[in-house]
């Protein structure tokens, strides 16, 4: 019998859902615990130093200098590199922070917090970067799986590619693709969110004049949210023609299909998605996928009215 692949993990600022996202294998756990042998798991594990390894697997996104010295040592010892989650993938959630400066979060959290009412900001912790980022900005990366957190399919996928030394069986569909929704022409005039009113099961959401991201967000989830009466919040990050085209803009391309399945004017949904820029682009806006695109304004947005017709 061959030996095991060594298997190393270490979380970044992060939650740690993506390390429950691997429980959630259930009994496919079995059969890669048949073919790796799991080194070092903080959330298991009371280890510090880090270990050698074939694959090791980062979840979370660079903040601190904590982050940047565990990146690179885990990047020194293992043979191959997983992004694993939205977070090292393209910033994750925390990226809310982009349009602040590290001051102004200080201050939100300490100094100006009525519940804080303090003036100290604690020393004895790992500094804060100037803003959060992807864990390929730091280190090199040799498989990406972004989700928060990826399906168990994706996620066994993914190990088994690494582990087996293959190429990852895994497609570059939109959340669109897996949806059972069904675009149709609708005479909506007006936008509605989520929380508003009654949204009929097998239509679309675009077409029923509330805002979808499923479009223009890989699929890493076999789309739940959709298929429960949620619509795509574009958690596994952007799709692949958002990535690669420069031209390829969120808002527009959101709002193009939208105006076509409704009486809404495309500049109107433009600047809604703007209004609820960090939101929408919560997942990845600290990406250089979107900061990056001429059109990506979002300090703008978020710091003052945007009029309609927005900015592209």
């Amino acid at each position: 019998m061959s030996a095991k692949a060594r298997v190393s993990i270490e979380w970044l600022s992060g939650c740690s859902g993506c390390e429950l996202g691997i429980v959630d294998l259930h009994e496919k756990l079995l059969e890669v615990l048949d073919e790796i042998e799991l080194v070092r798991i903080p959330i298991l594990m009371d280890v510090k130093e880090y270990v050698a390894a074939d694959v090791g697997i980062l979840t979370g996104s660079i903040r601190t200098e904590h982050d940047r010295h565990a990146a690179r040592e885990m990047r020194r010892l293992c043979k191959s590199i997983l992004a694993f989650g939205t977070c090292p993938v393209y910033g994750g959630p925390h990226s809310s922070a982009y349009p602040h400066t590290t001051d102004e979060l200080l201050d939100g959290a300490y100094r100006s917090n009525a519940s804080t009412v303090t003036s100290e900001v604690p020393t004895d912790v790992p500094r804060l970067l100037a803003g959060n980022r992807p864990l390929d900005s730091e280190i090199e990366v040799d498989l990406y799986l972004p989700g928060c957190p990826p399906h168990p399919a994706f996620i066994f996928e993914a190990l088994m590619s690494l582990v087996r030394g293959r190429a990852p069986g895994i497609g570059r569909h939109s959340v669109c693709f897996r949806c059972e929704r069904k675009m149709v022409k609708t005479d909506r005039k007006t936008l509605r969110r989520a929380f508003e009113g009654e949204f009929d099961p097998e239509i679309c959401f675009l077409s029923q004049g509330c805002l979808c991201f499923g479009s223009v967000t890989l699929d890493r989830c076999l789309a739940p949210c959709t298929k429960v009466g949620v619509p795509c919040f574009s958690c596994g990050g952007p799709s692949e023609p958002v990535i690669l085209e420069p031209q390829k803009d969120v808002r527009s391309e959101v709002a193009l299909r939208m105006s076509h399945l409704t009486q809404i004017p495309e500049a109107e949904i433009v600047a809604e998605i703007e209004r609820q820029a960090k939101t929408h682009f919560a997942y990845a806006m600290a990406s250089p996928v979107f900061r990056q695109k001429p059109t990506f304004l979002l300090k703008k947005w978020t710091q003052s009215p945007t009029p309609a017709g927005g900015t592209a």
